[in-house]
């Protein structure tokens, strides 16, 4: 769980050191390198990689593209860790859509502890100039979008190999992020291609890693790890990029962690999604 949080908080540097390159460009990229590790697995252990719910799939694809583009517009226009802490808001929105829409149970508590996260994300607003309100509610929109993508992956969970409901969201991205290039396309120069490359790469890594660790350990150990990754964002912000963080914005940081992290624990078997590649 350590590496793939490591894999993805680097995956979330490379973004951030191409924010001249669109967006959906950099999603295409993203979405093109991954499928095609997906397709070798997927040929490699000959599954059928067509699934049988093909409609939900789609949806989930859709879900999970939208997420990662208007995340990786956050973390081009906005501080690394700010950027970084606000999508990680996404299991409140997960248990949230849990319990009016799958009508599961959730613990009085829980909203105290969402109450917590929601008001971290406003001390962070409130004390950095450098957060505007409208990349603050599209962050918080790519968090929305997650926890959709994620209801979605369990909704799937029983019929489909999780390999092919991966390769289907790499496959609309794919799409998706092509028909954008359409209409903004920007020639990668130099180091761009490297680090286009290697956020493909690093997210294949992540998410490898991060599922090897769903698989043999509680869920409640290993989300409470991923979380490790606003510490990464915090350093990797002032070594890359020169940033500076104040102690009441790390106070907002810590108020999100603690907020999510508890409700992870006092959940009723809540299954908490991977915070970047849903």
């Amino acid at each position: 769980m350590l590496m793939a949080t490591f894999f993805f908080a680097l995956m979330n540097v490379c973004v951030k050191q191409i924010s001249h390159i669109p967006p959906m460009e950099t999603v295409f990229f993203r979405c093109f390198i991954s499928m095609l590790c997906c397709f070798a697995i997927i040929f490699y252990d000959k599954l059928d990689w067509r699934g049988s719910d093909r409609w939900r799939l789609i949806a989930r694809g859709v879900a999970g593209t939208t997420a990662v583009y208007t995340f990786f517009v956050t973390l081009q226009k906005l501080p690394l860790a700010p950027a970084v802490t606000i999508q990680y808001t996404s299991p409140i929105f997960t248990t949230l859509i849990a319990v009016f829409v799958l009508k599961e149970s959730m613990r009085p508590i829980q909203y105290l502890f969402f109450i917590m996260s929601f008001a971290g994300v406003v001390l962070i607003k409130g004390f950095d100039g450098r957060i505007s309100v409208g990349y603050l509610m599209l962050g918080l929109f790519s968090a929305l979008s997650s926890a959709v993508a994620y209801n979605l992956v369990r909704s799937l969970k029983e019929k489909e190999h999780p390999i092919v409901v991966v390769l289907h969201f790499q496959i609309v991205g794919t799409l998706i992020g092509l028909a954008g290039c359409l209409f903004e396309w920007k020639m990668p120069q130099g180091m761009d291609w490297f680090y286009l490359i290697a956020t493909g790469l690093l997210t294949q890594l992540g998410q490898t890693n991060l599922t090897k660790a769903l698989q043999t350990e509680r869920v409640a150990i290993t989300s409470s790890l991923n979380y490790l990754g606003i510490l990464y964002a915090i350093i990797f912000g002032i070594i890359f990029f020169s940033e500076s963080y104040t102690v009441t914005i790390v106070t907002g940081i810590l108020l999100v962690v603690a907020g999510v992290v508890l409700n992870i624990i006092f959940g009723k078997k809540q299954e908490i999604p991977p915070a970047l590649d849903e």
